[in-house]
Formats: C-alpha cells, structure tokens, sequence
C-alpha cells in the first residue's frame, strides 16, 4: 500500500509538472508569431498578440455575452436543483426512482443532447416546440435565430443536462439535516414552503455557494454549445471566449493570438479562485 501511494503521488506530481509546460508554453506562444510545422520561424512579437486581441471586436462581445449566460444561468437555472432535491427529499414513495430520472440527463453524452435539442429547437413550423406553441396560439419562434431567445434558450439545454448531479449533491446535503427539527416543523404545521425557507435553505447555504462558484467558472468556458448549435451566432450573441480562442486557434491558425486569449483565459479563472477562497 505505502509504494501504490508513492507511486500515485509521483504520477500526480509528473502530470502536475505536464500542466505547468503546458501552461508556460502558452505563455511563451502568446509573445510570438507561432509556426507549428518549423518552430525555428517562430518570431517574437512582443504584446502585439495582446493589442490585436484587446483591439478585436470579438472581444468584447465575447466576454460581455459570457456575463448575460452567467446572469441568466442565476436567474434560470441556480435554483432548479435546489428546488428540486427538496421536493425529491419530500417524497415518501419513490424517491429512489425519481432520482434516477433526474440525474438521467447528466449522463448522456452532451453532443448527442445538443443534437436533439437542436432538433427541438428546429425554426420549422413542424418543429417540436413550435408545434407545441403553437397549439398555446403563439407563432412559431426562432429559438436559436433570435438573439433575444438564443441564451435563455442555451441555458434551459445546460440547466436540463448538468441539474441532475447539482440535485444529487443537494440531497446529499439534506441527509445531515436532523430529522428531528424536521420532524418538530411537520408536527407544529409548518407548510413544505416554511419548512423550505427557515429549515432547507439555512442548510444549504454553503454547499449553494461553493455550487454557485463552480457555476460561474463553466460559463466562462462555454464551447460545444455554441460551436453544434450556432457557430457563436446569430450575429456575435453567443461568442464566448472559449469558442473565440477556438476560432481563431483551430480555424484561422493564427496560434500565438489563440495562446494570447488562453493566458487571458487562466488568469480569470485564477482571478476568480483567488477571490472565492
């Protein structure tokens, strides 16, 4: 047992120590013109990488659209699984079933999801959701066409594909509840919405927090969304900078200028831990 334990502490260490070259050569390629057939005409540009990025009107978009995904995640989909773990915890019957069906989601691959959320999303008059509007008496919508609807309508797919696991860890949470306080608000009369606010929420106030920094950290990084369903558009209305780095790394080649946004990327990202701990 002690030599498996070195050797899984030397094996965390030498991936440790790939993540810190990847990282450094990052920060080096964001300095140069990269060329990745021959890197000896590879030629340093100083912080020209950073001027062209900063000066580029993807930019702003990107980093402002990822603030709008992270205020409507908040407001759309945060409490979701709260609510519903404390419903499930609720239940007298079945629990052990409905648990299952809601984590059920988290575990389908997430382009398999997207494609048939695309297809519910689907302009078309026939399309899913437009025909069920339509029988509501409400014209067909262009669900990932307008930019009005575009977000709310990619995080209603990322609140349905990632709430089950969040639901988990929140009934996790409610088992250290004691059932006795529990208990005592049931037999005093206390309605599932007071039991709700004054016993479940208290309870769950630190795990909510630490759920919440995670949340902000993925919308930061939001890329397959908009890259299978709307190639960072209509218009720029879902370039994230992840899907920016993408773009401009993968398929404009331009590498030192995509290592440029990775730095940027890491330094946020670091930025938020540091403020959170």
């Amino acid at each position: 047992q002690a030599e498996d334990g070195i050797r899984d502490a030397q094996e965390s260490r030498g991936l440790g120590d790939v993540y810190k070259r990847q990282i450094l050569n990052s920060v080096v390629m964001s300095f140069q013109s990269v060329n990745l057939v021959d890197a000896s005409r590879s030629t340093w540009v100083g912080l020209r990488n950073y001027e062209r990025m900063f000066a580029d009107p993807t930019f702003a978009a990107s980093w402002i659209n990822s603030l709008e995904f992270t205020i409507l995640s908040i407001i759309i989909g945060f409490f979701v699984p709260v609510v519903v773990a404390v419903l499930v915890n609720e239940m007298r019957y079945a629990r052990g079933f409905f648990r299952v069906v809601y984590f059920l989601p988290s575990v389908i691959p997430p382009l398999i999801g997207l494609l048939v959320w695309r297809l519910i999303y689907s302009p078309n008059p026939g399309g899913l959701l437009n025909s069920l509007v339509a029988a509501l008496g409400i014209a067909p919508q262009q669900w990932l066409q307008n930019p009005a609807l575009v977000k709310p309508s990619i995080l209603v797919i990322m609140t349905w594909g990632g709430f089950g696991g969040t639901m988990l860890i929140y009934l996790a949470t409610l088992q250290d509840l004691p059932v006795e306080l529990y208990e005592a608000a049931e037999i005093d009369g206390a309605s599932i919405w007071q039991r709700g606010v004054h016993i479940v929420l208290p309870h769950l106030r630190s795990t909510m927090l630490v759920l919440l920094i995670v949340q902000v950290l993925g919308l930061v990084q939001i890329f397959i969304e908009p890259l299978v369903l709307t190639q960072g558009g209509p218009g720029q209305a879902t370039m994230t900078p992840v899907f920016t780095l993408y773009r401009k790394g993968f398929l404009n080649g331009d590498y030192g200028l995509a290592a440029a946004w990775s730095c940027l990327l890491y330094t946020s990202d670091a930025a938020d831990d540091l403020l959170c701990v």
